[in-house]
């Protein structure tokens, strides 16, 4: 006698096929301002936004960090975003806020601040509208953006805080350039 044994698939694999029928959630982002141009940064990294104030300066630092804030006891550095892409730092003006982002890096979260000209609005972006950051050649760093995403006729351009702020990319760099600089 056989007997026919019935089986029902696990319910691991009815949620993914469950996630592969059903369109994807789209994603929010915080955009804000850079010297004119739109960027974003997925909302999930974002901690807050607090009113620009004095920053301490901290010596042997990498250009790109403008200094530290103290966050309810916590000591946080804030970096300058326009300096870490290599351009003239933006005006502090009424407007400039610091955006406190919490990045992974290896084995623990690091909490950054950000200064930027003005913080816009969270939007959400489907995934159909993010097209993948373009190709300029081997010499321009594609690896600060995630994507571009499309937003009433316009491109935002996606930060990946993972490779923006990762604070060990911003010592290396700062170690290179201090060896190209001829000793007196």
């Amino acid at each position: 006698m056989n007997a026919v044994v019935q089986t029902r698939p696990t319910l691991p694999v009815v949620a993914q096929k469950a996630a592969a029928a059903a369109p994807a959630e789209p994603t929010q982002y915080l955009t804000f301002q850079l010297a004119g141009e739109a960027f974003a940064i997925g909302i999930l990294s974002i901690k807050e936004i607090i009113e620009y104030h004095a920053l301490t300066e901290v010596p042997m630092m990498p250009a790109c960090v403008r200094g530290v804030i103290n966050l309810r006891g916590a000591v946080v550095p804030v970096m300058d975003l326009l300096a870490r892409f290599g351009r003239p730092t933006s005006e502090v003006t009424k407007r400039t806020c610091i955006v406190i982002v919490e990045v992974q890096a290896e084995d623990e979260r690091q909490v950054i601040g950000v200064v930027v000209d003005a913080v816009n609005e969270v939007i959400d972006i489907d995934a159909a509208d993010i097209e993948p950051p373009p190709t300029f050649g081997a010499n321009i760093r594609t690896d600060f953006i995630q994507g571009m995403g499309k937003v009433k006729g316009r491109f935002v351009i996606l930060l990946d805080v993972r490779h923006v702020l990762s604070i060990d990319d911003i010592q290396t760099a700062t170690a290179a350039g201090r060896e190209l600089v001829p000793a007196h």
